[in-house]
């Protein structure tokens, strides 16, 4: 079960939703970054859970211990560990699932693939808690690109069908100031109770929602990126789709480029100065598969949380029988806004890899 990502940047993950911890071990970084721990642990609770009825009453604080590769909050050089102890398990949850198999979850392909050795808890190693540690990684890459002059950012732009304003061409590191001070980000301030009122109707009903969540990457230069197989797009998605329950990965328009002739297509350039910049940004500042100085978006879309309380059919693989199932303990009614600093983090460590 391989857990290893990075080109310049190394990133190794570990442990399991019910384990006794989680987390990273980040190899080549920089010495002598200064790592802000405020700001970490910002970033930490913003995708904690327990904190609304939104979210699975399971109750984390995500308190992040540095093992190694920091001395006095400064980074040394050495490979950075990262660990966060699991304090709130509610295992006996599980035991039945070591035979019958959740519908959308990785429970049957797991089982086959592991002949049933894994840890079907939580989900294990293919829970969303395992986005916690890559938070603390995006975190301290966020850090390093902020040095750079690169700031990342990202708004719910959908819950289900109900759909928020998207970024423009003109956005700004204001813009995404102001959204990393909402706790519930739309550009559109009255957007959210309507998506709200989704939420909760959906967990009433014992159901979830899904939606989409648009990301902006500002200050990134021309030239970054190389054509067909390290393109920005082909190295951002991997780690985008890496985060559980995210389905679909678009940049730009996305598929909505397809409705438009080439000329409302073409993202035109002119002088702003002696800075180039383009009067759209349907390519979402990315073309040839390099960064054309624009601001990068992308948006991802992810799915409706898979653990729902209704009764659900399945199989029995012990027995080899059809069955139904009914999940209980203790999820989320829509990922959505606990996923946005996941999104923003795979984002920070894809672009920081790319500059080396």
């Amino acid at each position: 079960m391989s857990a290893n990502w990075g080109t310049n940047i190394e990133l190794s993950l570990f442990g399991e939703s019910h384990g006794k911890a989680i987390g990273i071990v980040i190899g080549n970084l920089p010495a002598g970054i200064k790592l802000d721990m405020d700001e970490i642990n910002r970033n930490m609770k913003r995708r904690a859970p327990g904190q609304n009825k939104m979210s699975t009453p399971r109750k984390e604080k995500d308190e992040v211990e540095i093992m190694s590769g920091i001395l006095a909050g400064v980074t040394t050089g050495a490979p950075l560990c990262a660990m966060i102890y699991n304090s709130d398990q509610h295992s006996k949850d599980y035991s039945l699932l070591k035979e019958c198999m959740r519908p959308g979850h990785s429970d049957y392909p797991a089982y086959i693939k592991y002949q049933g050795f894994n840890d079907v808890r939580g989900g294990g190693h293919f829970s969303g808690r395992l986005t916690a540690p890559i938070v603390f990684a995006g975190s301290v890459a966020r850090q390093i690109l902020k040095q750079k002059g690169i700031v990342i950012g990202a708004h719910i732009q959908s819950i289900k069908d109900i759909e928020d304003k998207r970024f423009g061409v003109n956005i700004n590191e204001s813009d995404l100031e102001e959204l990393l001070q909402k706790p519930y980000p739309t550009i559109d301030d009255d957007i959210f109770s309507t998506m709200q009122s989704v939420i909760e109707e959906a967990r009433m009903n014992q159901d979830s929602a899904g939606g989409k969540i648009e990301c902006a990457i500002l200050n990134v230069p021309a030239g970054l990126g190389n054509p067909f197989f390290d393109s920005i797009e082909a190295h951002l998605s991997p780690l985008l789709f890496s985060i559980p329950a995210v389905k679909s990965v678009s940049f730009g328009l996305g598929e909505d480029i397809t409705k438009l002739y080439g000329h409302e297509a073409n993202d035109s350039y002119y002088f702003e100065g002696d800075q180039v910049k383009t009067k759209t940004n349907n390519n979402g500042g990315i073309t040839g598969g390099i960064s054309n100085g624009m601001p990068i978006i992308f948006s991802v879309g992810i799915k409706p949380t898979p653990s729902i309380s209704q009764t659900q059919q399945t199989i029995n693989v012990k027995t080899h029988e059809n069955t139904t199932l009914q999940i209980t303990g203790r999820h989320d009614p829509c990922i959505v806004p606990r996923a946005i600093v996941v999104v923003e983090s795979m984002a920070a460590l894809g672009i920081l890899d790319m500059i080396g």
